[in-house]
């Protein structure tokens, strides 16, 4: 098959790229910015329907791989600059793959959608504009592409790796954090934790039997202790990660809730309502049982 993987010179895109040419599928890239490996330039923000039809034309498939940055605080209203990144481009894009004759896609989701599935108590899409935007992400790509080009959502939680100098997005804050002489602490609750290899290999598989289905990603389930220990020791830091009680996770997002609110500003996951989120157990089944270190390692090593 021929695939289009747009944001292919990401650190997911770079993968998926490399696994399906493994596979001995013939692939090609697309992205903002001009970049060794990059067949298509492109603005997905402002390109046409014609534009990208024209792009995806003798393609049998398409991955969405764009990264999106849920917390730089915007001013309020952020729902439309949120639907304007993450919902219309992506409406856009799959249109066009329906018209240009495409069978299969794959979208990088978020492993929100799963919890907002998994526990509609906790008003998730309602709270957070992020997840809304990833649920309605989800819903146009699927209602743009048709009942033919079935369109699987791939949930990612954090996803470790690299790909040259490519590292995930939240990796730097953490990786000084790791580094320094502060003490590490973390609150209860804990997170589902992929490679980027997995994550790649269930988007080939995904185009491989043009399933569209929701895929909940995960290698392991951690608690936030383990993983931040976890870091330390790849980053060379190797030290215990205490307890930090909830009171205080409740207090602090209460306040960045506050000041935020006073400079008009808001985030896509709202402060106000964070800490709902870092206390749960996100954890997601099932899980591969793949072995993470070596991802860990690779994103977190001293270099």
């Amino acid at each position: 098959m021929r695939i289009l993987v747009v944001g292919g010179s990401g650190l997911i895109g770079a993968h998926v790229v490399a696994v399906l040419r493994e596979r001995g599928h013939e692939v090609t890239s697309l992205a903002r910015t001009a970049r060794e490996g990059v067949d298509h330039v492109l603005e997905l923000g402002t390109a046409t329907v014609d534009e990208l039809a024209a792009v995806l034309e003798g393609h049998d498939g398409i991955v969405y791989a764009a990264r999106t940055d849920e917390q730089r605080p915007l001013r309020k209203p952020i729902l439309p600059a949120f639907r304007r990144d993450m919902v219309e481009p992506v409406a856009r894009l799959f249109t066009a793959a329906r018209t240009a004759g495409l069978t299969r896609g794959v979208v990088m989701g978020s492993y929100y959608t799963y919890f907002e599935r998994l526990h509609p108590e906790w008003r998730l899409a309602e709270r957070h504009t992020y997840i809304r935007c990833r649920v309605e992400q989800a819903a146009q790509a699927r209602t743009a592409a048709g009942p033919d080009l079935p369109v699987a959502v791939i949930e990612l939680p954090f996803v470790f790796g690299s790909a040259g100098d490519r590292l995930p997005n939240w990796a730097p804050a953490l990786d000084r954090w790791a580094r320094s002489a502060a003490p590490m602490v973390a609150p209860a609750g804990g997170t589902a934790v992929v490679s980027v290899r997995t994550v790649a290999d269930m988007a080939a598989d995904a185009l491989d039997c043009a399933d569209g289905s929701d895929l909940p990603a995960a290698d392991e389930n951690l608690t936030w202790r383990d993983m931040l220990a976890r870091i330390a020791l790849a980053a060379g830091r190797p030290r215990p990660v205490r307890h930090l009680p909830g009171g205080v996770v409740r207090a602090a997002t209460g306040l960045g809730g506050a000041l935020q609110a006073l400079g008009g500003k808001e985030s896509g996951v709202n402060v106000r309502h964070a800490a709902g989120v870092f206390l749960a157990e996100l954890y997601v089944e099932p899980v591969t049982g793949r072995e993470l270190d070596g991802a860990i390692r690779e994103t977190f090593s001293p270099r």
